[in-house]
């Protein structure tokens, strides 16, 4: 049985649509037409070429079939509203590189942008997505519900869609890239302690709006941090301080400002967002070099805070690769109609000063 099967996996490297067709007693054409099932075929010729296909155990080449569809396809991503510099701008250039990477199949990419707890934005951009009726889509969700909707559509017309951000099994992607966000919530409290283990408080910020915060991802990790300390440090008192999301820097440092007056013992604060620039860059402006910040996503303000030394560690997500994956997925399920896996974490990393700078990214 061993030797029958290298025979056959050997047929089936050397095997040529020739080889099928003279083996058949048919054109090359119609091998041709068989394997992509076209018409004009007879009963008895088509018979003898899936017999020839058969006992060949003859393998399609799926990147040169792809190629010979001449299919030009459009994916869309769906992205929340955000300035240079940002997370999500490193999730757009990881799209672009792999777009890059699969010119030969005619991708195209198109970016729409809704703002976070404004759901009729996310529906009108959602509208304007499905009214062009892409091949696949790449969605950072907005609330539960308001996703849904939108989800239940793209099921209904069988495009293809990948979660970014925030998993929710519930809508039943085809994919999902991110972090185990309660994993990451408990490793970055574990961290935090091991510089903090002393302190009786700790200052925990998040930016919200109208009791919300910006994703089911940072909610999630704070249910982690939270269970850590609940194990590990339950007499540590944890502070909560809300900067209000779209507010102007005066504002934040007049909270900020009043927080840390009325709190002198609070020396190490975390953050579950991007957005730990925001206090490392008060601390410096106001040389408050006893306090450090620890927070998430290597962005160029965060990194500059880390370089001096107003924010501790930072937790990076990959976001450039998790553009390129997800772009990258869709052009393997749909493209080249390959298996996908359905679920994937992105590792859970760790960054300080010293090692920012190497913490390039890949080559891919």
């Amino acid at each position: 049985m061993h030797v029958i099967h290298e025979y056959h996996l050997l047929m089936s490297q050397k095997t040529r649509i020739k080889d099928i067709a003279l083996r058949a007693g048919v054109s090359t054409g119609t091998v041709d037409r068989v394997l992509h099932n076209r018409p004009n075929v007879s009963k008895k010729a088509r018979e003898s070429v899936e017999k020839a296909l058969a006992e060949t155990n003859y393998q399609p080449n799926v990147y040169a079939s792809a190629l010979a569809n001449n299919k030009s396809y459009t994916f869309y991503i769906i992205l929340p509203k955000h300035a240079s510099e940002a997370y999500w701008e490193e999730i757009e250039l990881g799209a672009m590189k792999a777009r890059k990477n699969r010119q030969d199949f005619k991708i195209d990419i198109k970016t729409l942008y809704y703002r976070r707890f404004h759901n009729d934005t996310f529906i009108k951009q959602y509208t304007k997505c499905l009214d062009d009726n892409p091949d696949g889509v790449v969605i950072v969700p907005s609330e539960l519900e308001v996703t849904r909707e939108f989800t239940n559509q793209l099921h209904e017309r069988n495009i293809p869609f990948i979660m970014l951000d925030s998993y929710m099994p519930d809508l039943k992607p085809l994919a999902f890239f991110g972090q185990d966000s309660f994993c990451s919530g408990y490793f970055a409290a574990k961290m935090l302690m091991l510089i903090a283990c002393g302190e009786k408080e700790i200052m925990l910020m998040k930016q919200m709006k109208n009791g919300k915060t910006a994703s089911k991802q940072q909610d999630n990790r704070e249910v982690g941090f939270r269970h850590y300390m609940a194990d590990h440090f339950p007499d540590v008192t944890i502070h909560t301080v809300d900067l209000p999301l779209e507010s102007k820097r005066e504002s934040y440092d007049d909270i900020l400002e009043n927080f840390f007056n009325s709190h002198p013992k609070i020396h190490h604060c975390i953050t579950m967002n991007s957005k730990a620039h925001i206090v490392g860059e008060f601390l410096q402006r106001t040389n408050r070099r006893n306090i450090q910040i620890m927070g998430y996503d290597m962005v160029g303000k965060n990194a500059d805070c880390m370089r001096n030394e107003s924010i501790s560690f930072l937790i990076a997500q990959h976001a450039y690769q998790q553009g390129y994956y997800c772009i990258d997925t869709l052009v393997r399920a749909i493209v080249l109609k390959q298996e996908v896996r359905a679920v994937n974490y992105m590792p859970i990393e760790l960054l300080s000063k010293e090692n920012i700078d190497f913490y390039n990214r890949l080559q891919l």
